[in-house]
């Protein structure tokens, strides 16, 4: 049995500069995995909570200090002597020991950070890719890769309504044929972009953040990036949008300060069928604010 014999937290910068966590598991056996953990520029208030120091004079109180000391005081205590491949085991004991219901005592990054660490060294503890010890006897589906190549909304100022703009490349054959045909429409559409003079900067999450006049003027522009690139809008690549419906959310309505519209839940949920129905766009998240409990139900 592999056994768990330390975890060591240390605090990390992310790919915006903003500290996170980083966390090593290692065995009796000598193996070890190490995960870094993400985070979100726009999150929920119903999200689990992510742990921050909050020291002004440091990070400017984006520290995760607290969460560091929790993994190596707490939470890596609490799974030493564990078997490093009970997944599942570890994960309800890191719940067992945080005991909120938010994750707010030990911090969500501090316990996801242990989670990951454990996946990793488990699979290196079989032998196995980290997809398949996940997956274990469940069929393997290629993964769909979603492109994120025009940000707008919290990722990037002076751009769009929506938050992220992304290609699909479903009609793909493989995955490495799909990463191709990311990567090749993502510089298609940076030269149809500086070609019309537009901002070809990126935002949060890499994507160009031109200032469009609307979301689907952004939409059509991507779509041409796709025809540029040699592809097939609808049969070779798809769209996804990722609205941040919550970042848009006013006194009941839905602010598009970008078109100078306000809509209600009703002609929020009208623009979306009319996105679905004239564009390729097979996947649309957070589409509504977090609270608007009668449109998500509707």
């Amino acid at each position: 049995m592999p056994v768990i014999k330390r975890v060591i937290a240390r605090e990390i910068l992310d790919s915006r500069g903003n500290p996170t966590l980083e966390v090593e598991i290692m065995t009796e056996d000598g193996l070890s995995g190490s995960a870094m953990v993400p985070s979100g520029a726009s999150t929920g208030k119903y999200e689990a909570v992510e742990l921050r120091d909050k020291d002004a004079g440091r990070y400017l109180g984006k520290g995760v200090l607290k969460a560091v000391a929790g993994v190596n005081r707490i939470l890596g205590p609490a799974v030493q002597g564990m078997d490093v491949t009970d997944q599942a085991g570890i994960d309800q004991k890191l719940i067992e020991t945080d005991g909120s219901p938010d994750k707010s005592k030990m911090g969500a990054n501090a316990i996801l950070g242990v989670s990951m660490a454990a996946a990793y060294a488990g699979a290196k503890c079989m032998g196995i890719p980290l997809y398949r010890y996940l997956g274990r006897d469940i069929p393997l589906v290629l993964p769909v890769p979603m492109f994120n190549i025009l940000n707008g909304g919290k990722h990037a100022t002076d751009s769009t309504d929506f938050q992220e703009f992304m290609v699909m490349p479903a009609g793909a054959q493989s995955y490495s044929t799909a990463l191709q045909m990311g990567v090749e429409i993502y510089h298609s559409l940076k030269q149809l972009l500086g070609s019309r003079g537009l901002n070809t900067a990126t935002g949060d999450e890499g994507g160009f953040a031109p200032a469009m006049p609307s979301n689907t003027a952004a939409v059509e522009v991507v779509l041409e990036a796709v025809a540029k690139a040699g592809y097939k809008a609808g049969k070779d690549c798809f769209l996804a949008l990722d609205v941040a419906g919550s970042e848009l959310y006013a006194d009941s309505r839905y602010v598009l300060a970008r078109e100078g519209r306000i809509l209600d839940a009703a002609q929020m949920a009208e623009y979306y069928v009319m996105l679905t129905s004239q564009y390729p766009v097979i996947s649309i998240e957070d589409g509504m604010d977090e609270d608007d409990w009668e449109a998500l139900r509707s």
